[in-house]
């Protein structure tokens, strides 16, 4: 496991105890939220695998190269509002700081997940979504 104390996804807990749990272990009892926190703190730490297995096959890449993102730093992820639909479906809304080549960038998401096998997976989303209600 990644050797880092405080998690990236802000949660205030230590890593191993947060994220970690999901990044590197067969873990999956999770709620929506929780999986947009892995997922950002896996764009942190560069875990791509992480990232293509919790992305569902329907919308999900091929393959990912987060090497491209080198320049990349995220700076904090804050969650706005998380709603469930029905029992497997859900939105997270979430805004995602981070600075290129010292320039600050902001990402306003709504996320769509929806529960397959008792299992979360981020379908899709839309950014920067204004006025979107979930």
């Amino acid at each position: 496991m990644k050797d880092i104390d405080a998690c990236p996804c802000g949660s205030g807990r230590r890593y191993a105890e947060c994220c970690g749990q999901l990044h590197f272990s067969a873990k999956n009892e999770m709620t929506p939220e929780a999986l947009m926190r892995s997922r950002y703190s896996a764009y942190v730490l560069k875990l791509a695998d992480y990232l293509l297995a919790s992305w569902h096959p329907s919308t999900r890449p091929a393959s990912m190269d987060l090497a491209e993102d080198d320049g990349t730093k995220w700076l904090g992820l804050e969650i706005k509002r998380c709603a469930q639909q029905d029992e497997n479906h859900a939105t997270v809304e979430f805004v995602a700081r981070y600075r290129i080549a010292g320039r600050g960038h902001r990402l306003h998401e709504i996320s769509r997940f929806v529960r397959e096998d008792g299992r979360w997976f981020y379908v899709d989303g839309d950014i920067d979504p204004g006025t979107i209600t979930a």
